[in-house]
Parts: structure tokens; C-alpha cells; sequence
């Protein structure tokens, strides 16, 4: 009988109990322990009347009530939906409506958003605080656990069961619901340890948000399946996350580019002994060619992969001994997926052609919550098509050249921003830069550089732009516009909000 992912606790409960399994500042959880309360936790959802294929919202930050959550709702069969704790009322609304949830799960320290939400309509049924304050009406996540049985739960859960909703970021529209099964979760966790020097003594640090992808699936849920240590931080700050590295002897660690970008300005960098790190990876958005060189050169198995939310999420990865030789490629697929770059009538592109990037494999997403015609349009004969524009090599390692929807076109000649952007990010007093499109009369499209200054009293003019670019890429791709911003503009999983500068454009 398969159990799905919640019976990676119960064998290694079973198989190594004092292990050690989950670190949230003063909590140490060992195998067995953490099974126990993730039974206990299963059973309270029943209780409250959850049933497989039921939804569970959670606006959880990194704790170990999010990861217990997750793997309780998978001993049921409930499907286990992390929302993003950067949004707004109105949107963690839409997201609490359209997974028709009854039961919601929050952290003390998002009560306001909450609040606000019992205010709106919804079909919640249920609040589940984690604090020592909730409200009146609110059950205490401590006394549902301490309360219920720590027997494992007796359901039949395959694993084309979905365990896992997690809503798309949203950059050009309503987020959708991308289901991901037990399988996907499961050979996701296959990829990783098979492409990756995985080892059950691994210690990995989740401080990416658990509502991410990225954060939930790089490293945490493989471990997970490995049997290793994986420790918590529910604030990203870069120089803790050093301090963290040192500490624990942490070996492994998932962060998005910003937040590999803030290592890079931490005051005396060097005093922190980070040697443990054997794995490095970013993920989530192109890594700034300099971040990477700034890794690389210290020493550090610098890995950049890529992945969506649909893929649960890896799709490739650029293992360490082509870091160099490869810099800018995300690698190739690992055993389990296949990929192929093809043009709009689906016919593979020669190399070193731009195309789309599709995927296929085990990982790939049930589809879209309630949105069949969205399901349809994004999976076809099995393939999921990405939206991502790139290109194999001669030795078909894999390059992202941009976002279909981000690609420029002026006068007939195709600008991929990526290009431009890798470019001035060697920019001393660059920042943070993208590269978007505008309106123009004449060639259809012209080029705009939206940046952010390391040193804001320096002023940076676009003849200087134009003078440093010279040389280095196609005239035909030089910015004809600057805009200098104190930040710019990103979502919660700390990509750049190209749409947001287009329209601004």
C-alpha cells in the first residue's frame, strides 16, 4: 500500500527515530518525534472534519508548524495549501475562495492580515492559531496536537493523490493553483539526491519562504526523503544566514538571487568560515553573472538551476564541474525529465536556435486548480510548455534567454533582456537592472534600462550606459532609455515585476 510522502516520517521514525530531522531556533525535533506530532496534528485535522482531497490553507512563516502541517494533511490525503505571508488581505482572500477551503492555519504574527479576512466572505470553517494570543473563536494548534493520538493515520494515499497546492506568483494576472502529487513531490526528491552529492548527514537551511517552490522543494523535501537535518529561519537576514553556515555546519543551501546578492554586501565576509557549504544553488530567477563569480571564487560549489512551480520544480542544473567552463548555463535535465526546445508549430529547434523550452517527466503537475482551459493550454500530450525562451549548446547544455512574454522586438531584430541585463550587472555602480520594452513609432519596440545604484550619489547617465555597453553587445540592443529607482519594484518570491515597469514604460 503506498502512503504517499508522509511515510518518509513513518520509515525513518522506524529506521533511524533519534535522528535528527527538523531545527526551528530552540525546537530540535528527531524523526520519531516529529512523526509523532505530525500523527497527532493528521488526527486533529480529522476531527475538524478534513477528508482527502480536502484543502488546508496555511499563512505560516518557516517554522516547524508549516513543514508539520504539510505532512499531516499528506497522512489524510487533504491537499496542503501554503499562502504567500507577503500578500495583501484582498489577495490572500481571492486565494482562500478559489481553493474552497474550509480550515485555516495562521501564525500569531500575521493576526492583522487575518482580521481583516474574517471581515470577508469565505467558506472557512475553522482558524487555527499558532501563538499564545488568538482570537475567541480561533483553536489552539498546541491543544489540537496535544489532544489527539500519536497513531499513524490508516488511509490509502497513492501517489497520484494531490498533497500540495501551491498558487503561481502572479506577475501577469490572477495566481493559479498548480497542483503537485505525491509523485511529483516524490520524483522530485529522486532528481535531486540522483544529479546531487545528496548524504543522509546533510544539514540544509530553509530561510527561502516555505510558499515557494523553491524553498519547499529544493532542498527541503528531499532531505526530507534522504533522512537528513533540515533547520528553519522564518526572517532572512544575510548576515545570520553566514552566522547560521558556521554554526550548524549547514552543507546545503536553496536562495533566490536577491538573496545570494545580499550575501555578497555583508561587512567583513571573509571572517565567516562557510567551508561546510558543499551545495550552493539558486533558482527562482536568473543569478547575476557577478554574484555567481563572487561564490565561485571563494571556493564555493556554486550550482544554478532552474525550475518552475509546475515542475515541482527541478527541470536543470549545472552540476559543479561545468560551473566554470558553462557559467550562464542552467545545466542539463536530470534522469528523470526530459526537455526540448521547440518552435511555435512544436518542431525541435537546431542548436544554438532560440525556442521554447518544454518538459516532461514524473514531476510534472497534475494542472491548474479549477482551470482546465489553462491545464490544456500549458500541458499538451504530456509536455508541460514553460513559457521560457532558450537554447541548447553543441553539448546540449541548456540556456535561459528570457521569458517568451519579456523578449523585445525593434525593427524585426529580437532582444532577449537577460543579454543586456547580465551585461550591466558588471556595472560597478549597478545594482539591480532590467531591461524592458517600450512603444516606439519608428522600430516597433526600443529599449529601456530600469536600474537601482550601489552608490546613489554617483550620478549615471545613459551616454555612460551606452559607452560601457559598447563592445560588448549589438548596437541594435542599446538602452535608448534610463530610469534610476531607489528599488525596484518585486514580488514576494523576489522576482523583478517586469510587468509592473511595462506599463509604466
Amino acid at each position: 500500500m503506498v502512503k504517499g510522502i508522509g511515510n518518509w516520517l513513518t520509515k525513518y521514525s522506524e529506521l533511524d527515530p533519534e535522528n535528527l530531522a527538523l531545527i526551528y531556533k530552540e525546537k530540535r525535533y528527531t524523526y520519531k518525534h516529529l512523526n509523532e506530532r505530525v500523527n497527532q496534528l493528521a488526527h486533529a485535522f480529522v476531527s475538524l472534519g478534513i477528508r482527502k482531497g480536502d484543502r488546508v490553507n496555511a499563512l505560516l512563516l518557516n517554522t516547524n508548524e508549516s513543514i508539520e502541517s504539510m505532512f499531516a494533511c499528506a497522512k489524510i490525503g487533504a491537499i496542503f495549501v501554503p499562502i504567500n505571508f507577503r500578500l495583501s488581505v484582498e489577495e490572500v482572500h481571492y486565494i482562500v475562495n478559489d481553493s474552497g477551503a474550509n480550515l485555516f492555519i495562521y501564525d500569531e504574527r500575521l493576526k492583522p492580515v487575518v482580521d481583516e479576512l474574517r471581515l470577508i466572505k469565505t467558506r472557512l470553517l475553522d482558524y487555527i492559531q499558532v501563538g499564545t494570543t488568538p482570537h475567541e473563536d480561533d483553536l489552539k494548534y498546541e491543544e489540537l496536537i496535544a489532544a489527539a493520538s500519536k497513531e499513524e493515520p490508516a488511509y490509502d494515499i497513492s501517489l497520484d493523490d494531490v498533497h500540495l497546492m501551491m498558487y503561481t506568483s502572479g506577475t501577469t494576472g490572477r495566481p493559479k493553483g498548480a497542483m503537485l502529487s505525491h509523485g511529483n513531490t516524490q520524483w522530485n526528491a529522486i532528481n535531486c539526491i540522483t544529479f546531487m552529492p545528496f548524504k543522509k548527514s546533510d544539514i540544509t537551511l530553509t530561510v527561502a519562504p516555505l510558499f515557494h517552490i523553491g524553498g519547499m522543494s529544493v532542498f527541503t523535501t528531499p532531505l526530507f526523503y534522504k533522512g537528513g537535518t533540515i533547520i528553519l529561519d522564518d526572517t532572512f537576514d544575510p548576515r545570520r544566514v553566514l552566522e547560521n553556515i558556521q554554526e550548524e555546519k549547514i552543507t546545503s543551501l536553496f536562495l533566490v538571487p536577491a538573496m545570494w546578492q545580499a550575501l555578497t554586501t555583508v561587512e567583513n565576509f571573509e571572517q565567516f568560515d562557510i567551508s561546510s557549504l558543499q551545495l550552493a544553488v539558486s533558482g527562482g530567477a536568473p543569478c547575476p553573472i557577478t554574484v555567481i563569480e563572487f561564490f565561485q571564487s571563494r571556493g564555493i560549489p556554486f550550482y544554478e538551476g532552474f525550475g518552475l512551480t509546475e515542475t515541482a520544480p527541478f527541470v536543470s542544473l549545472l552540476d559543479e564541474k561545468n560551473t566554470l567552463r558553462k557559467n550562464g548555463s542552467v545545466g542539463k535535465a536530470p534522469v528523470h525529465t526530459d526537455v526540448r526546445i521547440v518552435d511555435p508549430n512544436d518542431r525541435d529547434v537546431p542548436v544554438g536556435k532560440v525556442g521554447e523550452l518544454i518538459v516532461q517527466g514524473p514531476n510534472i503537475m497534475v494542472g491548474y486548480w479549477n482551470k482546465p482551459e489553462a491545464t490544456k493550454e500549458a500541458i499538451k500530450d504530456g509536455w508541460f510548455y514553460t513559457g521560457d525562451l532558450a537554447k541548447f549548446d553543441e553539448e546540449g547544455f541548456i540556456y535561459i534567454v528570457d521569458r517568451k512574454k519579456d523578449m523585445i522586438i525593434t525593427g524585426g531584430e529580437n532582444v532577449y533582456p537577460i543579454e543586456v541585463e547580465q551585461v550591466l550587472y558588471r556595472h560597478p555602480n549597478i545594482r539591480e537592472v532590467a531591461i524592458v520594452g517600450y512603444p516606439d513609432e519608428k522600430w516597433g519596440e526600443s529599449i529601456k534600462a530600469v536600474v537601482s545604484l550601489n552608490d546613489p550619489t554617483q550620478s549615471l547617465t545613459l551616454e555612460e550606459i551606452e559607452k560601457f555597453l559598447s563592445g560588448k553587445i549589438a548596437r541594435y540592443k542599446m538602452p535608448k532609455q534610463l530610469v534610476i529607482l531607489d528599488q525596484l519594484p518585486r514580488n514576494a518570491t523576489g522576482k523583478i515585476l517586469k510587468v509592473v515597469l511595462r506599463k509604466e514604460a
